[in-house]
């Protein structure tokens, strides 16, 4: 009976091949591996349990048992790395109105459509820089297979001192919202900074999030003043470094970015106001500079629209949105390190790949880019060994375009194939 039983599970085993027994081999008109400057013509990608195998020459062929997936009319990349979304929300009118009447549930099942629609645009990692902790339970259903989206790397909740840019009650009731605390992402003194990224360290966040100023859509009046200081900020990076974690800083204004490269951020989120002074401290120190320009022309363009924003946020939009594609030109002419991200949430999920034509248009060329959300955002994630570029023994995560994108940028908003890790989600 068991003879017959193991005769039975082998003759199933090899009529019946796992998944993973499959090589997928992609034929690409045109390849930025992102390794070189020049694109490649008719080259193939072969791919097998999640990973890239081989990239070569020429369309090759597998066995009978293989995949081909044609895209010789494509232009295939690395898969996309936003290193600055908020995967829990999306702007809208009475977005300040949910804060009060949405349950963590409800915040939930929202976030499953944005993470859908960022995949689904090519964006195969993104950097989720604060929430209320939905976004690390996000991040935990997608890496087991329960929902489809991004890969997440997360911050939790962000950290900000008592009416600082992260504190959740400001404009709200008193009565209504309470003292919060370090356990809240509102921290005062050195001490409760530490305590702080000891609590996001222990409820799973991957990095730290902070915010050095204020910010445009906290209902505070001041959206660039700095608002921690540098030994507060030292003792979050300290701590940070300690557990094995980086720190992402918020900052508009040049004063609070200047605290921070002092004190060891990894980067500079926004930058909006920053000097030459301030470029030179973060060339000096190696700091990271994520511009998010879509944001800023979102918020500027929302805050245009009669009672979108509350009386306070409205003049920062309109003052500070507009200046960030200024800024973000001049940063990347100065020579600061530059990767990729969006802010996405204060705009609709899924249009991220707006950011590659406002980053051209400030003078930043195409294939550069290209790299500031692949090469560069791996490095700013510290993944180079797994994402960035299309070579053997990364992750088969592989996205093509229609169209030429060093020709026109703009062909980056024409996703017209996604594969994460081996995985097909998108093919048209």
């Amino acid at each position: 009976m068991r003879r017959a039983t193991l005769a039975a599970f082998v003759l199933c085993t090899l009529t019946h091949a796992p998944a993973w027994a499959q090589k997928t081999y992609l034929h690409c008109g045109r390849l930025l591996d992102m390794r070189s400057t020049k694109a490649q013509t008719e080259m193939t990608i072969v791919v097998e349990q999640g990973r890239v195998v081989a990239v070569q020459a020429g369309y090759a062929m597998g066995s009978g048992t293989d995949k081909v997936i044609d895209l010789k009319n494509k232009t295939v990349l690395p898969g996309l790395i936003d290193c600055h979304v908020h995967m829990e929300g999306e702007t809208s009118k009475d977005n300040f109105l949910k804060e009060l009447t949405e349950n963590p549930a409800d915040v939930a099942f929202g976030s499953l459509d944005h993470a859908r629609k960022t995949l689904l645009a090519g964006f195969t990692t993104v950097r989720d820089l604060g929430g209320s902790g939905v976004n690390v339970a996000l991040r935990n259903a997608i890496n087991r297979g329960q929902v489809v989206g991004p890969r997440i790397f997360t911050a939790g909740r962000a950290i900000s001192g008592t009416g600082g840019h992260m504190d959740p009650t400001n404009g709200y009731r008193q009565d209504l919202m309470g003292v919060p605390g370090p356990a809240d992402g509102v921290a005062n003194g050195p001490e409760q900074c530490r305590q702080a990224v000891r609590e996001q360290y222990k409820r799973g966040s991957d990095l730290i999030k902070i915010a050095s100023t204020g910010g445009v859509l906290s209902v505070a009046k001041d959206g660039s003043s700095a608002q921690m200081t540098e030994e507060e900020i030292k003792a979050i990076v300290e701590t940070a470094r300690d557990l094995g974690l980086t720190v992402a800083c918020h900052a508009h204004g040049a004063e609070g970015m200047k605290r921070a490269i002092r004190a060891g951020v990894t980067s500079i989120e926004h930058g909006t106001l920053m000097d030459e002074e301030t470029m030179k401290l973060m060339k000096k120190f190696g700091t990271w500079y994520v511009p998010t320009i879509t944001a800023g022309k979102s918020v500027a363009d929302s805050a245009k629209i009669p009672n979108y924003y509350p009386p306070l946020v409205t003049p920062k939009a309109l003052s500070i949105g507009p200046k960030l594609q200024t800024t973000f030109g001049k940063a990347y002419k100065a020579g600061v390190k530059i990767a990729f991200g969006t802010d996405a949430s204060v705009f609709r999920h899924g249009v991220n790949a707006l950011e590659f034509q406002y980053m051209v248009e400030a003078g930043m060329p195409a294939y550069e880019a290209l790299r500031a959300a692949t090469v560069s955002a791996a490095e700013l994630l510290g993944q180079t060994e797994s994402l960035g570029t299309l070579e053997a023994g990364k992750l088969a995560d592989i996205v093509a375009v229609e169209g030429d994108p060093i020709q026109d940028i703009k062909a980056m908003q024409r996703v017209r194939f996604v594969m994460k890790q081996g995985v097909v989600h998108r093919q048209e």
